[in-house]
């Protein structure tokens, strides 16, 4: 049985690196409460993470109750901090937001034959665990040059099925991110974070 998921969109609405910063702080807040909560979470980004900085991230949650989560989550998300990258600068407030993402948002098309996959061997611990067959796969979605790995499953099937998802997931933040962008546009979608109440409020560098 497939499980049902909810997608949020978290984002730093355009801001500069230290809401960029607080996103990647929120992150990782976020998929501690979910495990504690016993969801399950899949965190992705359309780039790597560069100097401890995300501008946006697509929230995957499954496996059980999600509404008391979201309640705690969706919207705006303010961090008090000075800069960890501007000592100088007097700005300390800096905002974030997390959107839930309705299903028709979720919607995304990859054609077949723009897909590519690679497998090879995953890696392991070691011993007589270590995973021996190439069950691991990478998936490159050729037009766009968008690759993804998955290694987690035992078998190169499952593991498939996953990297689809992923590469998915990450056409479905591309396209959040222009929606969410493009629907605040008259007023600028950072500002909008700014005006908005927080429904959390994190201090210092450490995010508490």
């Amino acid at each position: 049985m497939i499980q049902q998921s909810t997608r949020l969109l978290v984002t730093s609405g355009d801001g500069p690196s230290e809401c960029q910063r607080a996103v990647s702080l929120c992150l990782q807040k976020m998929q501690k409460a979910a495990h504690a909560a016993g969801l399950g979470i899949q965190i992705d980004t359309i780039n790597k993470p560069d100097k401890g900085c995300v501008p946006s991230a697509l929230v995957t949650l499954s496996g059980g109750e999600v509404t008391a989560f979201l309640a705690q989550w969706c919207g705006t998300i303010q961090w008090i901090c000075k800069s960890p990258f501007r000592p100088n600068h007097k700005r300390q407030n800096w905002y974030i937001g997390v959107f839930p993402l309705a299903q028709e948002e979720e919607t995304t098309k990859i054609r077949a034959e723009d897909l590519q996959y690679e497998t090879f061997r995953a890696g392991g611990p070691g011993g007589q665990h270590q995973n021996t067959t190439d069950s691991a796969v990478r998936l490159t979605h050729i037009p766009s040059g968008i690759s993804v790995i998955s290694r987690d499953e035992r078998s190169q099937h499952r593991n498939k099925h996953q990297a689809l998802e992923r590469m998915k997931a990450k056409f479905i933040l591309q396209e959040s991110q222009k929606k969410a962008i493009s629907r605040h546009d008259q007023n600028n979608l950072h500002k909008q974070l700014e005006r908005g109440n927080p429904v959390r409020t994190f201090r210092g560098k450490d995010f508490r």
